[in-house]
């Protein structure tokens, strides 16, 4: 017995031996409620027109074991007396890891949304998938980019000047792909706003004809006579 009242680290062999079986309990813990969890609202999910039982069901699949692990070593922390510097430092550790947890939660969530849009508008319009997709690419670039500047930030650097490199690099980028942002947001417009579809049957000036695509760039439109005719935004 006089083993466990030897110190190491400033914590006895007995509190190490402590803090190591917390640890395993509560990893444990989590992993079984996490998997309880899960499977009943998979179960429950086909039942219920509600979709937010389903995007917490992918929400908790995008749960990352380490984050279990670091929470579980956060509670059994407390069980052994840490040295101000490395308490500071294990305090960073786990907001560096929250913080990396909710970009894979939020990715998650936008993943649920890109998916059940684009099935939806593939039930009604193949072409405006195509946009849905390039939007969520896009949303998920402004999230990490989120996502690490702020772990910068906790980190202690100082990101006021990174961002307005940032804000002053997008506006660059903003002016040389002018026009393909002005055709990105007509896209959206049309997309959003269903002034038409593929299938209607269109007049345009002097032309008619019936919507075979909408794309980016250009509508194409199947004229009475067979033509196809395309039509820049």
């Amino acid at each position: 017995m006089e083993l466990l009242k030897k110190v190491y680290l400033g914590n006895t062999i007995q509190d190490w031996l402590v803090a190591v079986c917390i640890l395993i309990a509560v990893f444990a813990l989590l992993k079984i409620i996490q998997r309880l969890v899960i499977g009943r609202l998979s179960k429950l999910a086909p039942s219920t027109e509600n979709k937010i039982d389903d995007l917490l069901v992918d929400m908790l699949k995008g749960t990352k074991l380490f984050i279990l692990f670091v929470a579980s070593t956060y509670v059994a922390s407390y069980a052994i007396t840490l040295k101000p510097s490395v308490a500071a430092l294990w305090q960073k550790t786990v907001i560096l890891t929250l913080i990396l947890q909710g970009g894979f939660w939020a990715g998650a969530g936008i993943s649920f949304w890109l998916g059940r849009n684009i099935q939806k508008r593939m039930d009604e319009d193949t072409s405006s998938a195509t946009t849905i997709t390039f939007l969520g690419f896009a949303t998920r670039i402004i999230l990490w980019a989120i996502v690490l500047l702020l772990i910068l930030d906790n980190l202690g650097v100082n990101i006021t000047g990174l961002i307005a490199g940032l804000g002053i690099g997008g506006i660059a980028v903003a002016l040389a792909v002018q026009n393909v942002l002005g055709d990105l947001f007509a896209s959206l417009s049309i997309v959003l706003d269903k002034p038409f579809v593929i299938g209607d049957f269109v007049v345009v000036d002097s032309f008619s004809g019936t919507i075979e695509h909408i794309g980016l760039k250009t509508t194409r439109i199947r004229s009475l006579s067979g033509e196809q005719l395309i039509f820049s935004k």
